[in-house]
């Protein structure tokens, strides 16, 4: 009984696996859709991915917030690389910086180390799960306000990621104010 359950509770992996292999081939046929089936059953049951635990809980608002900053943060950053890249003679002036995160979750470092290496002119050098640091390249140092601007930015992504996906306990533990606290300071602002 408890195969069929994680099984079933694997469906979505299986049906993602299927998907892809479709996709693969170029082609839905049945013959692809079964050949991926078998696939990803086998995929899911020899090789079974460990749970991961997210006691998050995603908000939509946050998630807003996130995916247009996030969109302006790579628009942004496109500009000023390409800026840099078309003006001769100017050198970049890059550095790794170390960034001590709020957050210990290992989702929460996943999606804002994801997110910080999207955006162009920075990527994820190191991220070191027990200690919530991430290791940031930053391609010009002086176009991202100093040193201090850089690991402000990654904080900053942190924290829509934190007030996106975390759970008001992880909220708290990261020493940020509660998400009714943060609507009714924006609403303020707003009537003001």
């Amino acid at each position: 009984m408890a195969d069929k359950q994680t099984l079933w509770s694997r469906l979505p992996m299986i049906a993602w696996l299927t998907g892809v292999w479709v996709l693969l081939w170029g082609q839905v046929t049945v013959a692809n859709v079964l050949a991926g089936l078998a696939l990803g059953i086998l995929l899911v049951t020899a090789l079974p991915m460990p749970r991961v635990g997210f006691v998050g809980r995603p908000w939509l608002p946050g998630i807003v917030v996130l995916l247009v900053r996030f969109a302006l943060d790579v628009v942004m950053a496109s500009v000023q690389v390409a800026k840099k890249a078309l003006s001769f003679g100017q050198h970049p002036h890059g550095a790794v910086i170390r960034v001590h995160l709020r957050s210990r979750s290992d989702v929460l470092l996943t999606i804002t180390s994801a997110l910080c290496s999207l955006v162009p002119g920075s990527i994820i050098v190191e991220a070191h799960r027990l200690s919530g640091t991430l290791y940031i390249h930053v391609f010009d140092v002086d176009d991202a306000g100093g040193i201090d601007g850089a690991r402000k930015h990654a904080l900053e992504i942190e924290r829509r990621v934190i007030y996106a996906f975390a759970s008001d306990a992880e909220i708290a533990e990261a020493g940020l104010p509660p998400r009714r606290r943060l609507l009714r300071r924006r609403s303020k602002e707003v009537s003001a």
